[in-house]
């Protein structure tokens, strides 16, 4: 089994490395964006029901790309909060042209 992770320091490359493969993140920034848009248009409609709509989709992109391209278990199942917090992280470092430079920082390459 393997040694849980304490801090999120330590998490963020863990998380880089469980999303090597570009077709991966490129699901994650797809379902990060389309929870962004609905979510969005949920409150300002006062449609509460698309919220859960918005999460089912965001989860769907994501469970689905590990499932298909990745091979492996998602880490929100273990670690949801800071997953959470890393598919938004993610997404910005590639909305600004930098998670080519993080994924070299942590010396992160798609799994064979």
């Amino acid at each position: 089994m393997a040694k849980p992770i304490l801090t999120y320091a330590e998490f963020w490359p863990f998380y880089l490395g469980e999303h090597s493969r570009p077709a991966t993140r490129g699901f994650h920034y797809a379902g990060t964006l389309i929870f962004i848009a609905v979510a969005v248009y949920a409150v300002a409609t006062a449609t509460w029901w698309a919220l859960a709509a918005a999460v089912a989709a965001a989860y769907a992109f994501a469970w689905l790309s590990h499932l298909m391209i990745e091979h492996n278990k998602p880490a929100t199942f273990t670690y949801p909060a800071w997953s959470l917090i890393s598919d938004f992280r993610m997404l910005g470092y590639a909305l600004t042209g930098r998670i080519g430079a993080e994924l070299e920082k942590y010396q992160i390459r798609p799994r064979a």
